[in-house]
């Protein structure tokens, strides 16, 4: 006796297709997190690459240059979840998550004077391929497009808070520097200038998505303290990677400490030892007298001694801090999305 099984078309064989596809390529990180909005991260990419654009053919190519080299928008993402978090994502949104961007980009253009750096990721640096002077120009003006777009949402408190972060950035820069001459190895120290430098920008993203939907106020220091934690966390990977010689990186093994900066993987060895000749090398690395042979006999002691899995301990701390302060009433596909988000940072490669 034959039986015959009839399939009715469009039904098992489409959803098997779908559920081996789903098993061969299954979402990544970056996939998630950009899910919940990315719709929204369209459109704001089209905001973002029409707002650097000029008339001055010079002015042009630099700011085409620098769009060219632009990242995963993370920052503007984060504003975007927060945001559609709590409520919904409109003009104001918008703007704000575009200011925060074009701000971080502006200090990065002047950063890169300062530090004396060709490289940015893995890319030429602006001031490599132009030179100081327009660097710095060409920075002062998305700076200025920066508050443009601030002023265009509207409310005077996003305008403030853009202003801020403006200062909290400069700040932590001119820290760092007056580190340098500082003889003490301290934590304190350390997390102090990345508050400012990094954590702040991830904290001010968060809290703007937060204040541009009218959250409550609860929820805007939550949002503002996830960001805060999930900056520090990015930052701590950061100065793990300064460790390890890899050109994905975009930078070699030691350029910060050949800058003269000590991160927490250098610091907490050099205060559970506190060995005298170590230490003398630590201060040689912040007058940047050190020689290239003396800060990779450095990194290597600072590895054998427990710098790195100290660090990535903290940044798991950190992590956990962040998820933390998430209110149980977010939905699912947003705290997925920032899930995603911190685990990405602390997982990344670059």
């Amino acid at each position: 006796m034959k039986f015959h099984v009839k399939v009715q078309k469009n039904t098992i064989f489409p959803f098997l297709l779908l559920l081996l596809c789903a098993n061969l390529f299954p979402m990544d990180k970056v996939d998630i997190i950009k899910q919940p909005v990315k719709h929204e991260l369209e459109a704001f990419r089209e905001l973002f690459v029409t707002s650097l654009k000029s008339e001055n053919p010079l002015l042009d190519n630099i700011l085409a240059y620098i769009k060219n080299r632009s990242g995963k928008m993370m920052r503007p993402i984060l504003v975007m979840l927060i945001a559609k978090a709590y409520g919904v994502i409109d003009d104001s949104v918008r703007h704000v998550a575009l200011s925060l961007e074009l701000l971080h980009t502006a200090s990065l253009v002047h950063d890169d004077v300062v530090d004396e750096s060709d490289e940015r990721r893995g890319q030429q640096s602006v001031n490599a391929v132009y030179n100081n002077k327009l660097s710095v120009l060409v920075g002062d003006y998305i700076l200025a497009t920066c508050l443009k777009h601030a002023a265009i949402t509207g409310n005077v408190r996003l305008v403030e808070l853009v202003s801020k972060l403006g200062q909290e950035l400069a700040l932590g820069e001119v820290i760092q520097l007056s580190n340098l001459s500082n003889k003490d190895f301290s934590e304190e120290d350390y997390f102090n200038v990345i508050r400012r430098k990094t954590a702040a920008l991830f904290a001010a993203a968060a809290e703007s998505g937060a204040v541009a939907v009218g959250a409550k106020d609860d929820d805007v220091k939550n949002a503002a303290l996830f960001g805060e934690m999930l900056g520090i966390a990015f930052q701590i990977k950061d100065d793990i990677f300064d460790y390890y010689d890899n050109n994905d990186i975009g930078k070699p093994t030691g350029n910060d400490m050949m800058e003269g900066k000590l991160t927490l993987p250098a610091i907490y060895v050099l205060n559970k030892l506190n060995d005298e000749s170590l230490n003398e090398v630590a201060l040689r690395i912040r007058s940047m007298e050190a020689t290239k042979d003396e800060i990779l006999s450095f990194v290597k002691r600072v590895k054998d001694e427990g710098g790195i899995e100290y660090a990535d301990r903290v940044m798991h701390e950190y992590r956990d801090k962040a998820l933390g302060v998430l209110p149980e009433y977010i939905r699912q596909d947003i705290r997925d999305a920032l899930t995603a988000y911190i685990d990405y940072v602390i997982d990344r490669k670059k």
